[in-house]
């Protein structure tokens, strides 16, 4: 049975009957009924594919509820039947916005073959509707197809419509500010603000007043009032970048802010109330940073309502082509030449480890589109790309590196697994690490206290038979200069 259902409204029971028959074996379902009032509550009610009906009805003319059931309904395609068979029937027909008038007696052969192309004409308007509003593959900001992006997916479709606080964890380069941007643009608060802050790219002593905003006086330098970002996002939606490098004391404001939901400015009195969605991402362990006493665990679980994990590039190896030839398209886009990937050449792409994610993809698409002539990249050219990007390992560190140590670590670490593709390091890379960096801390702390083990364990924080036995372990000679600190 079809799922089509037609609406025949007709005062003569005969007529309702013989069109039930043809409709019913056109494989139609059928809802007849014989006055105006039945009609309209089965067209409010959204029944019926499509209305059949007479003009003149024992309670009115049906050219007096054909307006109100195209403001209704607009795309419930009309068909009026009428035994008054003058022009001005028909042009009345045409202009109350009927798809057809026929005439009565009618063939019921004709009456179906009008049914079927009404709907046709009905589902095919549809369609270009559709096709109108739909985001374009180009535009969409999600590329990729593979199992772990399925799963973004599912995920970001239960959140669209939804006000839920929202963690994006991830390795730096996959994505996440792509993402917060999409649960935005995507949904409800689409009409507010979406309004970005990356907590690594502040100074620390700045961050409050970045947040919430700060009037005048509040702090040497604020010469005047200044709105934070939760002000400039109302309405709309505020992106935490970098939550895990937010200080402890503007954690315990925050979470204040997201209990409470008002807030006031640095230096201010007047509360303001909150109106923003909030979504927050990490590279980091926040469950480590937890345990390590350098993330509040009641923050945690107020920004982690729903966590959403980007796939390293890594993991999802069959998107690598799709997100290259994006990025050459996109790029087209923006003035650069058109280019197109050899087979080989995507091969190629799909089988490096991309450390640096999505970012480190679209960097080497922009340079092959910005300097290599040729339309289309090929194998070669690949291959010498990232052999060069591989061929320096070691990790030099600028001054404005010198206090990101996390950053450090991370780096050099992605340095040891590159060096060792296809493999893994070696085993025992946890204490390979710990050893790196534990031999400089001690050896720092111990020449910056003249050699006083009392002194250095103090600084250290370590019990100072632990710092000697640390000594004795990595054969630390300790050397006296000068006077002491």
């Amino acid at each position: 049975m079809s799922e089509r259902t037609i609406l025949v409204a007709d005062d003569d029971a005969s007529i309702r009957m013989v069109l039930s028959q043809a409709l019913t074996r056109a494989d139609y379902e059928v809802f007849p009924m014989s006055n105006l009032s039945t009609m309209w509550n089965y067209v409010a009610r959204g029944d019926g594919d499509l209305l059949i009906t007479d003009v003149m009805m024992p309670d009115g003319s049906a050219f007096d509820i054909l307006p109100r059931i195209k403001k209704a309904r607009p795309d419930l395609p009309i068909i009026v039947m009428s035994a008054q068979n003058t022009f001005m029937t028909a042009v009345r027909a045409s202009e109350a916005g009927a798809f057809e008038y026929l005439p009565k007696p009618f063939d019921l052969a004709e009456l179906t073959a009008t049914v079927a192309k009404a709907l046709a004409e009905r589902d095919s308007q549809k369609k270009k509707d559709l096709a109108a509003t739909a985001p374009k593959d180009e535009e969409m900001p999600l590329v990729g197809r593979s199992g772990p992006m399925q799963e973004v997916y599912r995920t970001m479709a239960r959140l669209i419509q939804t006000d839920l606080t929202v963690m994006i964890s991830g390795e730096s380069g996959t994505g996440k500010e792509v993402v917060a941007r999409a649960l935005h643009d995507f949904g409800k608060r689409k009409g507010g603000p979406f309004n970005a802050i990356n907590m690594a790219a502040i100074p620390q002593d700045l961050i409050e007043s970045e947040l919430f905003g700060h009037e005048k006086g509040a702090f040497t330098g604020a010469h005047g009032r200044s709105i934070g970002h939760f002000e400039r996002a109302a309405g709309g939606t505020l992106f935490l970048d970098e939550i895990g490098d937010m200080p402890m004391a503007a954690q315990t404001r925050l979470l204040r802010v997201l209990q409470e939901g008002e807030f006031t400015r640095v230096g201010g009195r007047d509360t303001i109330e909150t109106d923003v969605r909030i979504v927050a991402a990490t590279h980091r362990d926040l469950q480590q940073m937890i345990r390590q006493g350098l993330f509040r665990e009641d923050l945690f679980y107020r920004l982690n309502v729903v966590q959403l994990h980007m796939p390293a590039l890594r993991e999802r190896r069959d998107d690598v082509a799709d997100l290259a030839q994006h990025f050459a398209q996109k790029f087209a886009q923006e003035g650069e030449p058109v280019k197109a990937f050899e087979k080989e050449a995507l091969d190629l792409l799909r089988q490096h480890n991309w450390p640096g994610n999505v970012r480190e993809l679209e960097n080497l698409v922009q340079r092959f589109v910005a300097l290599y002539p040729d339309e289309v990249i090929s194998a070669e050219t690949v291959r010498q790309e990232l052999s060069v990007g591989e061929a320096v390992p070691q990790v030099n560190v600028s001054a404005g590196q010198a206090n990101d140590l996390a950053g450090m670590v991370e780096r050099f670490l992605m340095s040891q697994f590159t060096q060792a593709q296809p493999e893994l390091p070696p085993n025992g890379l946890y204490q390979r690490m710990i050893d790196e960096i534990e031999v400089p801390l001690l050896e720092i702390a111990l020449n910056n206290c003249n050699g006083n083990q009392i002194r250095a364990s103090e600084l250290l924080g370590l019990n100072r038979n632990t710092l000697r036995k640390k000594l004795q372990l990595h054969d630390i000679q300790i050397t006296k200069h000068g006077s002491g600190r």
